[in-house]
């Protein structure tokens, strides 16, 4: 390895992981070697350029805790996770498509039963969600686990709000199951736009790109049952800001739907809503998992 320079660089450090003992590992690094050394090489890297660039990312691992995943939202808003998403969720078309898992998802969120009010207290418009989970045959998938969550009417989501006792923590997020019908129903809030974290090096990164940190409203779903491909996709409301230019590239023309305004009155719950409410409904279509395919 003595006399390396520019032009020998990138073989003498692939040469130099010949002993790896895993396959996958090997190819990814090869890759990843030579595709960041073909980077520095096209735009002709400089050394400032490249101290900045380490600054840069041990700036986004700094902020990054468990309320909040900086380096997430750095491959959400270069695209890369729709790129991931997609290449690896390929369907067919009557499927419901997926889309970025974002960085506000959290393990535990509490069990309801169909018809709950998941807000639990988020601030909000009151909203009506209703709709079933089918396979491509349009048979009903029943006991579909469904974990859903969302912001409030400030854009903050619950992990981003400090509450003074644990059981206020989850806020418009939940876990229910889809009836013996597919079906599935619950009460939340209005979605509504908002901006991704942008006080750190990824909203900085933006702003020196020119670009905003807005997300259109929508509505978060993962949705897993046996025999089928887990389901990670959002439900964006029509006729709202940024669907054309997301700030994370998460939009899919099938996944927009119409949130529907209601005057005060009965609610589809069956109470009296003594103000304006909204109503979604949204069916998905589960794709079977490979093994169910082969069967």
């Amino acid at each position: 390895m003595r006399n390396i320079n520019e032009d020998t660089i990138t073989q003498a450090v692939i040469a130099a992981m010949c002993a790896c003992p895993n396959p996958r590992l090997l190819t990814v690094m090869t890759s990843l070697v030579q595709h960041l050394h073909s980077f520095a090489r096209e735009v002709k890297l400089t050394e400032d350029e490249w101290m900045q660039a380490i600054q840069f990312l041990t700036d986004v691992g700094h902020i990054t805790h468990d309320k909040r995943q900086e380096f997430i939202l750095l491959s959400d808003t270069l695209g890369l996770s729709t790129l991931v998403t997609a290449q690896n969720n390929a369907k067919p078309q009557a499927c419901t498509e997926a889309t970025v898992f974002g960085p506000f998802f959290v393990e535990g969120a509490p069990d309801y039963e169909h018809g709950a009010d998941i807000a639990n207290g988020a601030r909000g418009e009151p909203c009506y969600v209703s709709g079933q989970v089918r396979d491509l045959q349009g048979r009903p998938v029943a006991n579909a686990l469904i974990d859903v969550w969302q912001s409030d009417e400030d854009g903050k989501y619950d992990v981003q709000l400090a509450h003074a006792s644990a059981e206020h923590e989850h806020r418009a997020r939940g876990r229910l199951r889809s009836g013996a019908d597919g079906r599935f129903d619950f009460r939340s809030i209005l979605a509504v736009p908002y901006p991704i974290p942008h006080d750190g090096p990824v909203g900085r990164m933006l702003d020196a790109l020119g670009r905003h940190p807005w997300r259109p409203a929508h509505l978060h779903f993962m949705i897993a049952a046996p025999g089928y491909q887990r389901l990670i996709t959002h439900i964006f409301r029509n006729g709202g800001t940024y669907l054309d230019s997301d700030a994370v590239f998460g939009v899919r023309s099938t996944l927009v739907a119409d949130w529907v305004r209601h005057e005060p009155g009965p609610a589809p719950d069956g109470t009296h809503s003594e103000m304006p409410f909204y109503t979604l409904q949204y069916d998905f279509v589960l794709n079977p998992a490979a093994e169910s395919v082969q069967a």
